[in-house]
């Protein structure tokens, strides 16, 4: 069960870094991202199922890094959301267009 859950958090990931890396726009960046915690939060249940059945401390932490993402998330969309009011784009590479 183990072996399932770190080859599923690690395609996971893969596909988040792929997809930070070549994503122009600012909100798939964002999605990549939170598609990455949760690769990291299916390792941490992984780990923590599989050496410590009696503690949840994996569980707990993936709790908290959950709130942490909902909390990147609702800034990162406030920040796309100002930027596309002033700039009428949210595409990454034309970020250089927000100077003074």
């Amino acid at each position: 069960m183990l072996e399932h859950a770190l080859i599923s958090g690690a395609y996971l990931l893969s596909i988040g870094i792929y997809g930070l890396i070549t994503s122009r726009n600012m909100v798939r960046a964002l999605m990549c991202l939170e598609l990455m915690l949760n690769a990291v939060n299916v390792n941490l249940v992984a780990f923590s199922n599989s050496f410590d059945c009696r503690q949840v401390k994996g569980d707990i932490f993936s709790i908290f890094v959950t709130a942490i993402a909902a909390a990147e998330a609702a800034v990162g969309l406030a920040i796309a959301l100002a930027i596309y009011r002033n700039r009428k784009s949210i595409r990454v590479d034309q970020f250089n267009l927000l100077k003074w």
